[in-house]
């Protein structure tokens, strides 16, 4: 499939924003990270777009493996090839094995092998990227293992990262390679 706005170079990223994308994909092992020189050409918003996020991952207070199984899950139940592959990368270095990942793809918060704060953590990714809400048994089992802001936090990065699918969708962002 075609996206549906080609990424941006140094004339449609404007140099600071070329800058952060050359940086960017370095860091994500690539020479174009897509997704980057996409949203680059929105100028400021971009930068404060990434503030937000980076706050979220890497810079979230939830440990990094947690944040990955998170991501890797909206990523899954939103077919968002862009985000899986990213994110798989990202993943493997926080620990998340191909047997996780399976479990991920497989079963889901219901797969044996989770422990119950893992599966607490899955079952309010699916119910939020599938019903738009929490209900209270799944309220309650992820408040038996986080603080409020943590809870708080949880809900951001769900819906972050279930946004950014949608814009990858809908932009048709390819995957780097």
């Amino acid at each position: 499939m075609k996206p549906r706005i080609a990424p941006g170079r140094l004339r449609e990223l404007g140099p600071v924003n070329w800058v952060v994308w050359q940086a960017l994909s370095r860091a994500a092992g690539t020479n174009d990270a897509h997704l980057f020189s996409t949203l680059g050409r929105t100028g400021g918003l971009f930068r404060g777009w990434l503030h937000f996020s980076g706050r979220l991952m890497p810079g979230g207070s939830l440990p990094r493996y947690e944040s990955e199984l998170v991501i890797l899950r909206v990523a899954h139940l939103r077919q968002c090839e862009y985000e899986m592959d990213h994110h798989i990368r990202l993943g493997r270095r926080a620990g998340v094995t191909a047997e996780i990942l399976d479990r991920l793809r497989e079963g889901g918060p219901t797969a044996a092998g989770w422990t119950d704060r893992e599966r607490a953590l899955l079952t309010a990714v699916d119910q939020l990227v599938t019903t738009r809400d929490l209900d209270d048994d799944t309220w309650q089992r992820l408040a038996a293992h986080y603080d409020e802001r943590r809870l708080i936090e949880i809900v951001l990065l769900i819906n972050q990262y279930e946004g950014l699918a949608s814009t990858i969708t809908a932009l048709r962002i390819q995957t780097d390679h």
